[in-house]
């Protein structure tokens, strides 16, 4: 490979584009590969069907026109899917450029070729994050196989999401503040030891034993100590440091560092301060879970949970192509935190597949995707019938009530009439609770009629005391797509045109087996969607090199027992 040089400038790391020599495959490589590898390998078949895939000026806005030259970026983006790829380490994706003739094939480098240290896969992600290159790996390899006619635009796709650790610990409350503290403390320590030192001298407390250590050596609560009082003391200690950092005489530059500025934030967040001192926020004092921080390594990370199943990270939605014709490629890879839901992520997966122009004509997904919204807004500004069943109208407490069907509603004249046959006394523009704050109406009946209803047992449980039953409605298109759908997807037309969908299960178990994207191999949620992309990218080369070979995607296996009992009667 080409050698590696880098300048420090100012503290700084410059390096500069330097073009990948890899162009062509050098003739010993080419022969001794061909000995080697009698039957190929997956990085030689990649090399001679789609050539060199990541050219240097994908990456040109990553790297400054001055400068010592550094590696070639479309080497280290070649690098960096085939770890995915073979699920490899930095350090063993560094050893397989050095020792391995197949990958020395696909990188077209002399065998004597020393390779590059290990560290530079971590700079090379760090730029591509810094200057949003993120998904320029993906989009590389989908332009290739869109020239070779793998890929076109139109026709199916569908559509999954699958949760995704962070890499940080799941902390509770009391280990999370802590932990905040702990590590504002240990960063001051590293940046200013004296001023620490003079601060902390100015309350006595037991600063040692309780963030001497990281919160997993803890053994439990001192004695005679509750959870209570313990994180109102937590919270004094807390607020002591941050008003020693902010006094005038403190320096300015103390403020600037990540870990005071999270703390700042999560004391905000998890503490008040009254004329009683410090109290702890709880319930509906507490901020909402999408803005709730849960760590104070990954502040973006949040905590998320579904059914029986609760962790901190994120949300990965995958988009892939479902035509017989073509193989299954993810066209689009989406990284939401673990707090959004999954008709939140559309609107974007839209976008970028408009910018790629490879919008399909038909989307298939779960009812997690499907709203009123989204089926209107998935139509109208890009023409793709989302295909997904929307969900029962139900009670809250789980029971079968009327839904908006069965209420007649007027919106010209601003009036509801419910299925006992009485008239709304109310109609009021709102909006949703959400972050989204979608356009609603709010229907409210008369609250002595409702008391009295013989229907009482079978309508909205919605209201209070001052009012009767209420209806929250979307705008007349979004409620009439809904009402739609809720009536086709009882047909067994609709239920057929829906089990294509089942496939995208087959690629989420894929890319969690494959590349371990169960677990972000990285911090922040910008470096988790490079994952992401980078293991989207490996699926998508050993799926096109499967196809070329002539591997067809199978259909769902049926068990004996199964093709058993399906048998006609004799």
């Amino acid at each position: 490979m080409v050698g590696w040089r880098i300048e420090f400038v100012g503290g700084d790391v410059q390096v500069s584009l330097e073009s990948w020599a890899g162009g062509e495959i050098p003739e010993l490589t080419r022969r001794v590969a061909r000995r080697a590898f009698p039957k190929s390998s997956l990085a030689i078949r990649l090399r001679d069907s789609l050539g060199q895939i990541f050219d240097d000026a994908l990456f040109a806005a990553a790297f400054p026109a001055d400068g010592r030259p550094a590696a070639s970026p479309g080497a280290l983006a070649m690098v960096s899917v085939m770890q995915y790829a073979e699920r490899l380490s930095d350090r063993q994706a560094a050893e397989a450029v050095r020792a391995r003739i197949d990958w020395k094939y696909l990188l077209g480098l002399d065998l004597d070729d020393s390779g590059f240290d290990h560290s530079l896969l971590a700079r090379f992600r760090a730029r591509l994050v810094a200057h949003g290159l993120e998904e320029r790996v993906l989009e590389a390899v989908l332009e290739a196989a869109a020239g070779q006619g793998l890929l076109r635009r139109g026709g199916r796709q569908r559509t999954d999401s699958t949760r995704v650790v962070a890499d940080v610990r799941l902390l509770n409350r009391m280990e999370f503040v802590a932990e905040t503290l702990r590590a504002a403390l240990e960063a001051l320590a590293a940046a200013a030891p004296d001023w620490l030192e003079q601060s902390l001298a100015e309350r006595e407390t037991d600063w040692l034993g309780r963030y001497g250590e990281r919160v997993d050596s803890w053994h439990g609560l001192p004695d005679g100590q509750d959870r209570d009082s313990w994180l109102r003391q937590v919270g004094e200690d807390g607020f002591h440091l941050l008003t020693a950092t902010w006094r005038p005489d403190a320096p300015d530059w103390l403020r600037r560092i990540p870990a005071l500025q999270i703390l700042r934030q999560v004391w905000v967040q998890q503490y008040h301060r009254g004329p009683g001192g410090v109290h702890v926020r709880e319930g509906e004092d507490l901020p909402p879970a999408h803005q709730m921080l849960v760590s104070p390594y990954d502040t973006e990370a949040r905590y998320g949970t579904k059914k029986t199943i609760s962790w901190t990270g994120y949300w990965l939605h995958l988009t892939e192509t479902c035509d017989d014709e073509t193989p299954r490629l993810i066209t689009d890879v989406a990284t939401a935190t673990a707090a959004d839901g999954d008709s939140e992520a559309l609107p974007g997966i839209h976008t970028r597949l408009a910018e790629r122009k490879l919008l399909p004509t038909e989307q298939l997904v779960d009812s997690g995707y499907v709203t009123a919204g989204t089926l209107v807004s998935a139509r109208q500004e890009h023409g793709i019938d989302l295909v997904g069943p929307a969900r029962p109208v139900a009670g809250g407490d789980g029971l079968q009530r009327f839904g908006h069907d069965h209420f007649q509603i007027d919106d010209v004249r601003r009036e509801a009439i419910c299925p006992g046959g009485h008239t709304s006394v109310s109609w009021a523009a709102t909006r949703s609770s959400r972050r989204t704050r979608v356009p609603l109406v709010q229907i409210r009946f008369d609250a002595a009629t409702c008391r009295v209803c013989p229907l009482r047992s079978q309508c909205t449980t919605a209201g209070n005391g001052k009012w009767g039953r209420a209806l929250t409605l979307r705008e007349p298109a979004q409620r009439a797509a809904l009402q739609q759908r809720r009536r086709e997807q009882e047909t067994d037309a609709w239920r057929d045109r829906y089990r294509r969908r089942a496939g995208i299960e087959a690629t989420v178990c894929q890319i969690i087996h494959r590349t371990r994207a169960r677990r972000s191999r990285y911090r922040t949620a910008a470096a988790t969607h490079l994952g992401h992309c980078l293991a989207a990218t490996a699926v998508n080369l050993i799926r096109i090199d499967a196809w070329q070979q002539g591997h067809r995607p199978e259909r769902t296996r049926t068990t004996h027992l199964c093709r058993l009992l399906a048998r006609p009667s004799k």
